[in-house]
């Protein structure tokens, strides 16, 4: 079977797959309509172009066909999303198993103030507060490949507790204020249940610092590798807090360890500071494209000491990752890790850093299949849009994956389709019979 034919029955497949997720057999054809628009080449994937793109001669019919598809149809985002999850993860685990649930969010610039969960708060995309939308994100991830498997944007609490905006937006009722960690958690619980393979959670210091979110993940037996802040407070090595008072004989013995004056647990900041030039030492993770990716880390046994003075035992011992890089004047991220203490600094130093897949994956999804392109200002076409976007970069990462070793170097690259596939319904080049 030749290149195109062989291409082409993988995304009918594929599509099939889909059209038993999205349900009525109305949705099929805005359905390809929709992902065949995402996959082809265009500055703008909002539906108007993609529409003259895809059906060039019924433009109109096409548009209200995909509009109604992305913003009023009730499928169900979360089955076509599991669909393209699974796509990708058959190739991802032909290469190797799964190494981590990575934990992240992205974020869409906007400038009114009526798109769904619109405020002013933190903006990834350009590195300051501004109005935006942001979404909570996980992905599963090892070594050569990474997959989309979660996408559910962050209601502000404003917005949360807005019946008048919530009603014009379409949000669902039951859909309460959550933070972002407890959004994450909600996800994690969803893959979960459909029994994918667990790994090490990673996330950054917007949900590691939070010492709730840590405490979950251990109850759901994940072990982490998470970022904190440098004023998080630690024990250092080989200490921790005082045993209870001694029992006076008056009134309940003292059940809550303790401090004092001179017992006190340290900031990550302050412990970086104090270890001996021994416990650095500088590692490479990777190969970037500019080169050898190191820096210099120190990695050793602390105890969490968060409000552990409302406990009856310390927390236990997890790692403390710190990197410092030469020429910097201070540290400048630090992670905690409940993987086991015999794990390689090296592996420990690569799941901590293995986010840089993600953000790549965001930036393609945004740049080439038109992620943070959606126009609509309710809750079901913004999650439609999103889960879309992921279920057109599912079908390239797997055709990326399919080949040994996957094209890993196309990131950031545009996403061309395989080789001699043009989607059904994509216009032909002039001159083709």
């Amino acid at each position: 079977m030749n290149t195109k034919a062989a291409g082409r029955r993988r995304f009918e497949g594929y599509l099939e797959c889909l059209r038993n997720a999205v349900g009525h057999v109305d949705r099929w054809r805005p359905l390809e309509a929709y992902l065949t628009g995402l996959l082809l080449s265009g500055e703008r994937k909002s539906v108007e172009p993609m529409a003259a793109k895809v059906e060039p001669r019924q433009v109109s019919r096409a548009h209200q066909s995909m509009h109604h598809f992305v913003a009023d149809a009730p499928w169900d985002d979360d089955a076509v999303l599991a669909v393209a999850r699974d796509h990708a993860l058959a190739q991802l685990e032909r290469h190797a198993p799964v190494a981590a649930w990575v934990i992240d969010e992205t974020s869409v610039p906007k400038k009114g103030k009526h798109s769904v969960g619109v405020a002013a708060q933190y903006c990834g995309a350009l590195g300051k507060t501004a109005n935006c939308q942001v979404a909570v994100t996980l992905s599963l991830v090892n070594e050569t490949m990474s997959v989309p498997a979660a996408w559910r944007l962050y209601l502000p609490e404003a917005w949360a507790g807005d019946a008048e905006r919530r009603q014009r937006a379409g949000v669902p009722e039951e859909m309460r204020f959550l933070r972002k960690w407890e959004i994450a958690l909600a996800e994690i619980d969803r893959l979960l249940a459909d029994e994918l393979p667990p790994a090490p959670v990673v996330a950054d210091a917007g949900y590691g610092d939070t010492t709730e979110f840590r405490e979950a993940l251990t109850g759901r037996g994940f072990s982490y590798v998470v970022g904190i802040k440098g004023e998080t407070t630690l024990w250092a090595p080989g200490t921790g807090p005082l045993p209870p008072a001694g029992y006076t004989g008056r009134g309940r013995p003292p059940t809550r360890v303790r401090r004092s004056a001179e017992h006190r647990p340290v900031s990550a900041r302050q412990l970086a500071q104090q270890l001996p030039a021994s416990a650095w030492r500088e590692v490479r993770w990777r190969e970037g494209t500019r080169g050898a990716m190191k820096s210099r880390f120190a990695a050793v046994r602390v105890r969490p000491a968060h409000r552990d003075e409302l406990r009856s035992e310390a927390r236990p011992v997890e790692w403390l990752l710190i990197e410092w890089p030469n020429g910097e004047p201070e540290p400048t991220k630090y992670w905690l890790s409940t993987v086991p203490e015999d794990v390689e600094p090296r592996e420990l130093i690569s799941l901590a850093k293995i986010r840089w897949r993600i953000e790549r994956d965001y930036q393609e999804l945004k740049d080439e299949l038109g992620l943070d392109h959606y126009e609509g200002r309710g809750w079901r076409g913004f999650h439609h849009h999103g889960v879309l976007c992921i279920a057109a970069y599912a079908f390239l990462a797997a055709e990326r994956g399919r080949l040994s070793p996957p094209q890993a170097v196309a990131f950031l690259q545009p996403a061309p389709l395989p080789r001699g596939f043009t989607p059904r319904g994509a216009p032909r080049p002039a001159g083709a019979a």
